[in-house]
């Protein structure tokens, strides 16, 4: 069995990506092991349309999980990307592949052994081949690691998306995903090869903490990094209706519009859904007599506030209940001049 998974016994229907524009859109596949932790290294990068989990290169139709752990199918567990090359060169992809992997492991990724573990680049044009090799060979010269490049350069072959329980995984089930990265030594890899793991987006790139005392102020500062809460009725956006966006105060990362926003009494601004869930994270916080959910931003993981179950029903009955503190308002009239054009369709 598979390092600290479980197998959950039920039918599950099969995720199928959005169709790629084929005027616009790209397509690249990676195997690097689990596919878990092969999907959010590029689910939030700029250009990316979509990243499912599947299988692929193997000699069976239609394979199951089940099937593929076995195995005997001959699939990579992969990632298949849909990209606009106009907004990000495969080149940049293939640099996030290699360091997500351990390119040297000729057996498997970490805790998990097997073919179906094993690096491969699956190529779809020819000028992906050509990339991919020439991103191997000069990988290979850089003196990085001791023993040779095993991952493989190969055509691409069809696709299966894997069960919808596995799509977007380190987002739905984001202990377990924190635990079994860590557990199946992957974690402790890449930060022993790379380094700190940096933003696969670096417009939204965390300052250092001094920057941040010295350019927040103490209540910000408070609030965002040792997860303080702010006073309700006494702050700056619990009573806004100005039509915008709130951004993170300490990385600009787009957060909340203020079309999902209502007054839900508490004093704080409270919103029925994020701008895109993608684009905060969600974690259990015991601090008080109770479980709650504290919510925080992807990029520079600030504490912004807590998610409860009782907003409007009619809206889905979600209550993000946020920090004004965490936030920065851009108005709609502003959003444009202040890089948040493409946010300008929520308002039409």
């Amino acid at each position: 069995m598979k390092y600290s998974r479980y197998i959950i016994p039920m039918l599950l229907m099969f995720t199928m990506a959005p169709a790629a524009n084929a005027a616009k859109y790209e397509t690249a596949i990676f195997a690097g092991g689990c596919f878990w932790c092969m999907e959010p290294p590029f689910s939030f990068l700029d250009g990316v349309k979509d990243v499912s989990a599947g299988y692929t290169g193997g000699k069976v139709e239609n394979p199951t999980y089940e099937d593929v752990s076995a195995g005997y199918t001959g699939h990579y567990e992969a990632v298949r990307i849909i990209y606009d090359p106009a907004k990000v060169k495969y080149e940049k992809l293939l640099d996030i592949f290699w360091r997500n992997i351990d390119p040297t492991d000729a057996g498997g990724q970490f805790a998990d052994r097997g073919t179906q573990y094993k690096t491969a680049i699956f190529y779809t044009t020819a000028a992906q081949k050509t990339a991919a090799e020439k991103s191997k060979d000069a990988l290979g010269k850089s003196g990085k690691f001791k023993e040779s490049i095993k991952t493989a350069v190969l055509p691409a072959a069809k696709f299966y998306p894997a069960e919808n329980y596995h799509q977007d995984y380190a987002q739905k089930n984001k202990t377990h995903y924190d635990r079994y990265k860590v557990g199946s030594g992957r974690a402790g890899y890449l930060k022993k090869t790379w380094g700190k793991e940096e933003s696969v987006n670096p417009k939204y790139k965390k300052p250092s903490d001094a920057e941040l005392k010295s350019r927040l102020s103490p209540l910000q500062y408070n609030v965002t990094q040792k997860e303080g809460t702010e006073r309700p009725f006494d702050n700056a956006y619990w009573n806004n209706h100005k039509d915008g966006i709130y951004v993170d105060v300490v990385t600009g990362e787009p957060l909340f519009s203020s079309k999902d926003k209502f007054d839900s009494g508490t004093g704080w601004p409270s919103f029925t859904k994020p701008i895109d869930k993608k684009m905060v994270k969600e974690k259990d916080d015991f601090k008080l007599l109770g479980k709650r959910t504290e919510v925080r931003s992807l990029y520079g993981d600030s504490h912004l506030g807590h998610v409860f179950e009782d907003g409007p029903e009619d809206k889905g009955g979600m209550r993000y209940c946020i920090n004004s503190a965490a936030l920065r308002f851009i108005p709609k009239e502003d959003m444009e001049k202040e890089g948040y054009g493409e946010y300008l369709k929520l308002f039409k």
